[in-house]
């Protein structure tokens, strides 16, 4: 029983949490949104923007959406909820708004421009 008490406080202790890089998930985000600014069909600027969203918000924020990849995952649990600043917060809120309306645009135009106002958007929150 003392080995396995012992085994369990050795896993505990290495397992540790992924450490959060707010820098690297708004350089990641902003590049996603960017790539699906110049994206030249819509399944490409949706799952750009997904990216975007997904690291803007993390696996636990709303709009959250795991299909298409996450490519922040190693970098945190999201800009938004991995940031200490409530003015950036702010700002990333807005970059949110716009990539899931570009997420949920039918119009290749109208979603590239969402796109791009998700990038901008993640660019004036650094």
């Amino acid at each position: 029983m003392k080995k396995i008490a012992l085994l369990a406080a050795c896993a505990a202790l290495i397992a540790t949490p992924v450490l959060a890089d707010t820098a690297a998930e708004l350089n990641i985000g902003q590049n996603h949104a960017g790539m699906a600014a110049k994206a030249a069909d819509m399944k490409t600027v949706q799952m750009h923007l997904q990216h975007a969203l997904n690291c803007l918000v993390g696996p636990s924020g709303d709009g959250f959406n795991a299909g298409p990849g996450n490519p922040c995952a190693k970098a945190g649990n999201g800009a938004i909820p991995d940031s200490m600043d409530a003015a950036q917060k702010t700002k990333l809120a807005a970059a949110v708004s716009s990539a899931k309306a570009g997420v949920a645009a039918t119009d290749l135009a109208v979603a590239q421009k969402d796109a791009q106002e998700t990038a901008d958007a993640i660019g004036a929150a650094k």
